[in-house]
């Protein structure tokens, strides 16, 4: 399993519009193969950052599944137009206790 984390940083006074967005957005992502959880986050000190984490059974699902598909392109045009700049996207696996 990976950890996919997104900082997405809002066009400020678009977050509430933004968040809308990704209620729609949400079933298109969590619907891809390989997609085990969904989740956004708000930032308190910086409410127009958000956090997306997705957890996937592999890299090559979140980029093969998810983003060389049309689900990428429908998910992006429901989210991207609120975006201040790029996201920052990375993936993360867990660390043996």
């Amino acid at each position: 399993m990976v950890l996919e984390v997104a900082l997405i940083d809002v066009t400020p006074g678009n977050e509430d519009d933004f968040a809308a967005a990704y209620a729609k957005a949400r079933p298109i992502l969590a619907g891809a193969e390989g997609c085990r959880s969904v989740r956004m986050t708000r930032g308190v000190e910086s409410p127009s950052r958000f956090v997306l984490l997705v957890e996937w059974d592999s890299v090559e699902a979140h980029d093969v599944n998810f983003r060389q598909t049309e689900r990428f392109a429908q998910w992006r045009g429901l989210i991207g137009p609120y975006f201040a700049g790029p996201p920052l996207v990375e993936h993360f696996v867990d660390v043996p206790a």
